[in-house]
């Protein structure tokens, strides 16, 4: 006979104890995936969030390459000016030492008369010479050949201190410099390389809607410059109406009629014309920042190559040459004008008339004639 089992009591509710342990156990099973599950990723940025990202990159990469560009120029201009003071200091010990030769000899003279040998060997070995002159009066006691030597060892002393601390300190600026340009070069490197990483990550379908983004921008931009095109032309019309019933007015009389333009304004066009046939040449020619030319420009580099092309010498940066002409509005704006961009004077293009300039854009593209109204327009400036 089977032995006697003693049943068990239901559990509470009327569900058995296994189906508990056993639900109780896939709770913390789920619990312990979801604690030591990776944190979710970042959410994806809209097309919209990238292209805004990348132009700001390129507008920061853009005012650090301006950064580069001052270094770089003031760099230059220090190396030579150290490069100089250096070449002097070099001669003007090399007069020292001459002088204290001189000098050397006419002390050991002395020395083998017995005359005043201390007071001209410590002369040598003096911080001052014109202080222990002046303690010793020594001069009084010297021929005046020997004065003449003593002049010149002073001279000597005294011009070749001065430029050693001036090269001195002219090489502690230069370093300085230098740091600066290596820091703005990184720094532009940096934000490229970020503009890069975003636009690599784009699937083809997002490509296509960035491009036609910029597709519209590029519309809209051509819209404006068509209708500052038309208002330069009324404006020119107007002018022409009034310098033709001006002219009429003073027919009687001699001389230039008014509104004539006179030689000064003739030579500042042929200028203009200069720049302009020199930016157009490039166009093709890719961005790359810091270049200056023949091959590549970034877009200070081109405005710069362009007048000097005319016999005008500009600054190296956006930032010095908008101060180097006459600020003009956008209305009046002629073709060879510089049109600067941003609040931060970051960007430049050379005006060629109906609303349009040739610029080196950013990295990537190429020297292309563009709306003047592509990017935010700062100011207008005539170089000449």
């Amino acid at each position: 006979m089977a032995p006697h089992r003693k049943s068990r009591p239901p559990s509470p509710m009327g569900i058995r104890t296994p189906a508990l342990a056993t639900a109780a156990l896939t709770s913390v099973a789920l619990l312990s995936q979801t604690a030591n599950a990776a944190p979710s990723e970042e959410p994806r940025p809209s097309l919209e969030e990238v292209e805004k990202k990348v132009g700001d990159l390129y507008r920061q990469a853009e005012t650090a390459s301006e950064k580069y560009n001052a270094a770089k120029e003031k760099t230059t201009k220090q190396k030579k000016r150290v490069d100089t003071l250096l070449d002097d200091v070099a001669r003007r010990t090399e007069k020292l030492n001459d002088a204290r030769e001189e000098l050397g000899t006419f002390a050991a003279a002395q020395y083998r008369t017995g005359a005043a040998a201390p007071d001209t060997a410590s002369l040598l070995l003096a911080d001052n010479p014109q202080d222990y002159f002046d303690q010793t009066h020594l001069m009084d006691r010297l021929t005046s050949r020997q004065k003449q030597s003593v002049d010149d060892y002073v001279t000597q002393q005294t011009a070749t201190t001065e430029k050693r601390q001036e090269a001195s300190e002219s090489l502690e600026t230069l370093t300085r410099t230098q740091s600066s340009l290596k820091t703005s070069k990184a720094d532009v490197q940096r934000k490229l390389a970020t503009a890069r990483d975003l636009l690599s990550k784009l699937t083809a379908e997002e490509k296509a809607r960035l491009a036609a983004i910029e597709r519209q921008k590029q519309e809209e931009a051509q819209r404006k410059a068509d209708e500052l095109a038309r208002q330069q032309a009324a404006d020119a019309e107007r002018r022409r109406q009034e310098a033709a019933q001006s002219t009429a007015g003073t027919s009687t009389g001699s001389g230039t009629a008014s509104g004539t333009s006179g030689s000064g304004s003739t030579a500042s066009t042929a200028k203009a014309d200069k720049a302009l046939a020199f930016a157009r040449a490039q166009i093709g020619k890719p961005y790359v920042w810091g270049a200056s030319g023949p091959g590549s420009y970034d877009c200070s580099g081109l405005t710069q190559a362009a007048w000097k092309a005319a016999g005008v010498t500009l600054p190296r940066t956006t930032w010095d040459q908008v101060k180097s002409g006459t600020t003009v509005s956008v209305n009046s704006a002629q073709p060879g004008d510089l049109v600067f961009f941003y609040d931060d004077i970051s960007h430049v293009g050379i005006y060629i008339g109906d609303g349009m300039m040739i610029h080196a854009p950013k990295p990537g593209a190429y020297v292309r004639e563009e709306s003047i109204y592509y990017m935010p327009i700062h100011s207008v400036v005539r170089p000449a």
